[in-house]
This record gives structure tokens, sequence and C-alpha cells, in this order.
């Protein structure tokens, strides 16, 4: 038996995960009653195909910038170093039917959006690695595959 790991997406067996997929991670109460539901946003089937990074910037921008849009209780949504996801963390009660659809609003934003955001020098720390182009494509890609996002196995 494997060992189990403190990082919770390092017990998943990833070769039996098939993307794209949203799944809550794990709930996190704080010291006062406050809860952070984290969510595993897959994108792109694990060591078989990942988002280039151009593209997977430029969708962290035009998600971080326009999902709080829609909710006031989106802590953070940030790209997963392996390049096919993202992890999303939101303060207090969900369920996954909402943040699913949290996610498709978020998502035909991107492909509405004519720029960008923070996409220069003084905003973002690696302004010249951006693809419009590439974001709307990941995004189309993800919005057709909606009904199966509950599916993770």
């Amino acid at each position: 038996m494997t060992k189990k790991m403190n990082v919770e997406s390092f017990n998943l067996d990833h070769t039996k995960v098939k993307a794209p997929y949203v799944r809550l991670v794990g709930v996190t109460e704080g010291a006062k009653g406050d809860k952070v539901y984290k969510y595993d946003i897959r994108i792109k089937q694990p060591n078989k195909e990942h988002m280039e990074m151009d593209g997977l910037h430029s969708l962290e921008h035009l998600m971080a910038e326009n999902i709080r849009n829609h909710d006031d209780y989106v802590l953070d949504i940030g790209p997963m170093g392996c390049q096919t996801g993202f992890y999303l963390s939101i303060i207090n009660d969900t369920t996954d039917e909402k943040v699913m659809d949290l996610l498709e609003k978020t998502l035909k934003d991107v492909l509405n959006a004519d720029e960008v955001p923070a996409c220069n020098e003084v905003q973002c720390g690696w302004a010249a690695s951006h693809s419009l182009e590439g974001a709307k494509e990941i995004a189309k890609e993800m919005l057709a595959k909606r009904d199966e996002w509950h599916e993770v196995f």
C-alpha cells in the first residue's frame, strides 16, 4: 500500500480519472466556523495531454477576473503546475452544481472576451506569455463537455 500523502491530489490515482471534471477535494473549517471548499477543475487528461502555457496563463487571468463577477465568495482560482487544470477555493456553503454553474458562466465570459485582463508588464509577472485565442480554445473544449463534469472516474 502506498503511504498516504499530505496533499490530497497526491493520493488520487491519476490513471483512473476521466477529464474533464469538477471534483470537491475537501472542506476546511476555520476556528469561527467558516468553511473553505476546494475544487479540482480538471480540464485535460492527466499524463496524456496538457494546456499550453500561454493559453493557460491567459485563461488564469480571464477566470480570476471574471469569476468574481458571478460569486462574492471566491477566494482563489489558480492553475495546477502539471498544466491539466485549476484549483478553485470558495468560502462558505456551496454545492457541486453551484460551482459547475459558476465555472460555466466564467468560461462563457472567456469566449466573449476581446482582451486578456492585466496582460502587461506592470500587472503581470510574465506578460509576454499570453494567448487569448489559446484561452478561448481551452474554454470552448471544456464547455463542450459540460454534461460530463460530474463524472470523475
